[in-house]
């Protein structure tokens, strides 16, 4: 069962000063699971937002359900239009290439579905899902975050998040991806915490993901 954002964030806030801050600033995690949705849905949504703003990838992805009367396709229905109504609703030439593969895995089984993937750990899906063209590990770290749910995601690729961390620690620069990491692992070290089953402390994971979405409520000139 999935650890309570609250018990998540309040102790993020004891072993945290700066985020004990943030927290009090942006307020309870809001963060909704979107479990209606298949592995290929979430995938092809996160592709339609990858380098873009919300908005914009929403309206792509308008256009693509419209492709297909108004609902969001399966695998299979990908066959019936073609790459130049894929880019006609939006999708670059890149993007268009990767549904294209991520659909083809889907039906060979490489992308596993809804049921299938929830007895996957986190490493097996990303060692499988990054096969696909276009689909990297920022990619799998969404699907995890708000399809599945899983509470032990550092997504340390996101723009956002790394723009989160600089000026919630009032540094000069942005941590690299690998710096966040390592500053996300060393975290967890101070936290001091009784290991849980899988090694990893059983409350501060859940905190880096209630941690990459504090980022969508904060007001705009807080980024700025």
């Amino acid at each position: 069962m999935p650890i309570p954002h609250s018990t998540a964030v309040a102790h993020l806030g004891r072993a945290c000063p700066e985020m004990k801050a943030l927290i009090r600033r942006v307020g309870p995690c809001a963060l909704q699971i979107e479990t209606g949705r298949t592995p290929f849905q979430a995938l092809v949504s996160a592709v339609a937002h990858q380098q873009l703003h919300g908005k914009a990838a929403q309206t792509i992805l308008g256009r693509y359900r419209q492709l297909f009367g108004g609902r969001f396709p399966g695998p299979k229905a990908l066959a019936s239009v073609t790459d130049d109504q894929l880019r006609g609703a939006g999708f670059s030439r890149a993007k268009t290439a990767a549904i294209r593969d991520l659909a083809e895995k889907t039906i060979s089984g490489v992308v596993p579905g809804a049921k299938a993937i929830a007895a996957l750990t986190d490493e097996e899906i990303i060692a499988r899902l990054t096969t696909v063209r276009g689909v990297g590990k920022w990619t799998v770290d969404m699907l995890l975050i708000f399809t599945l749910g899983r509470p032990d995601v550092w997504p340390v690729d996101d723009f956002g998040v790394r723009s989160g961390w600089k000026i919630a620690h009032g540094l000069d620069e942005m941590p690299s991806p690998k710096e966040l990491q390592a500053l996300g692992e060393n975290s967890a070290r101070i936290a001091r915490l009784p290991p849980g089953i899988s090694g990893a402390p059983p409350i501060l994971p859940a905190c880096r993901s209630d941690f990459a979405v504090t980022r969508l409520k904060l007001p705009a000139p807080f980024f700025q």
